[in-house]
């Protein structure tokens, strides 16, 4: 463990891919903080890359190195954040393998993160997502896959990687209607599928004559779709919604925003947080919290399930436990 790059490589190949089952997208994410932090050192040190060692990855130089991303690349306090984070993982990897390496791991086990505000989570509204429907194209060659596509992202609020590695063999068509995601940390998860949602996937030439491992949703080239590709998608067919609450500083409207839709609409209609946590593979429950805080309905509609006992209103029911009435969903939660 004295050289640098079979640690790197332990680090990549071993830890985060084998055990810890990193998906692609999240080892790209350390890939990248690490090469900043290299190239950082090895300015610090006046080497080159190739020649740094362990002894020269010290705690002084990760704290220098955040300054400088902060000041010099004008990074938020949020990718800072993320940077450090990757930093203390590769530090604690470290510690593990080599115990002469702890005192440098534990010091930088001791940089705080910087207090930030959470960012703004966006969402359409029902009207904008009815909208939307409506105005996407009927006729072309690529329509069908556009309206299916779009369609599953809101009805399943899946991440757009993993809308990318959907098979033909992940979606079962014929009852009971689900779809299987391949998440984070490798995780698979079901989520139940709309009549609507079927009837669109059905209709995919590679539903109808692919071979269930070939890719769901297909370029023009028939290839697999990329994250890339999704994203022009989804910025091509929603450019003309009304957008007062996507500013400049958002670069528009992102899958990632109908996987927020999904959610806010989804406890908006008096499903249960820990539903939401299942239904969008989220590891903590306080990830889900967080669309509890974003809309002034789900307050007032807390308010109005606390009035007092002499208002006429308080013997309405409360709208929160509707799903423990609703067989069809306590079936499929009884199957994850």
């Amino acid at each position: 463990m004295s050289a640098l790059g079979p640690a790197l490589h332990a680090f990549f190949e071993d830890h985060l891919k084998t055990q810890k089952g990193l998906r692609p997208a999240s080892v790209r994410s350390y890939r990248d903080a690490l090469k900043l932090f290299l190239v950082h050192v090895a300015h610090a040190c006046h080497k080159p890359i190739t020649r740094l060692a362990l002894a020269d990855l010290d705690a002084d130089r990760v704290l220098s190195f955040l300054r400088e991303i902060e000041s010099a690349r004008g990074n938020s306090a949020q990718t800072r954040n993320q940077r450090l984070a990757a930093l203390h993982t590769f530090y604690r990897f470290l510690a593990s393998r080599d115990p002469q390496l702890l005192w440098q791991a534990q010091r930088v086990a001791a940089i705080p993160t910087k207090r930030c505000s959470p960012s703004e989570t966006c969402y359409l509204e029902r009207d904008q997502i009815a909208a939307l429907f409506k105005s996407l194209p009927t006729e072309g060659h690529v329509a069908l896959r556009d309206r299916a596509l779009l369609m599953l992202l809101y009805n399943s609020g899946a991440r757009a990687q993993e809308i990318c590695d959907l098979r033909v063999s992940d979606v079962d068509l014929d009852g009971p209607l689900r779809v299987r995601l391949h998440g984070k940390g490798d995780k698979w998860r079901t989520c139940p599928l709309w009549p609507v949602t079927a009837d669109l996937l059905r209709q995919l030439d590679s539903v109808r004559n692919g071979s269930p491992q070939s890719a769901l949703f297909r370029s023009r080239t028939r290839q697999a779709m990329t994250r890339f590709g999704i994203y022009k998608l989804v910025r091509r067919h929603t450019n003309a919604l009304h957008r007062d609450r996507f500013t400049r500083q958002h670069h528009g409207i992102s899958p990632h925003v109908f996987r927020h839709t999904t959610a806010m609409h989804l406890l908006e209609s008096g499903v249960d947080v820990n539903v939401i946590r299942a239904w969008l593979g989220h590891v903590s429950l306080d990830t889900t919290n967080r669309y509890a805080e974003i809309t002034l309905r789900t307050k007032e509609a807390a308010v109005a399930a606390c009035l007092p006992p002499d208002s006429p209103a308080a013997e309405e029911p409360r709208r929160g436990l509707r799903w423990r009435d609703d067989q069809e969903l306590l079936k499929w939660l009884q199957s994850l």
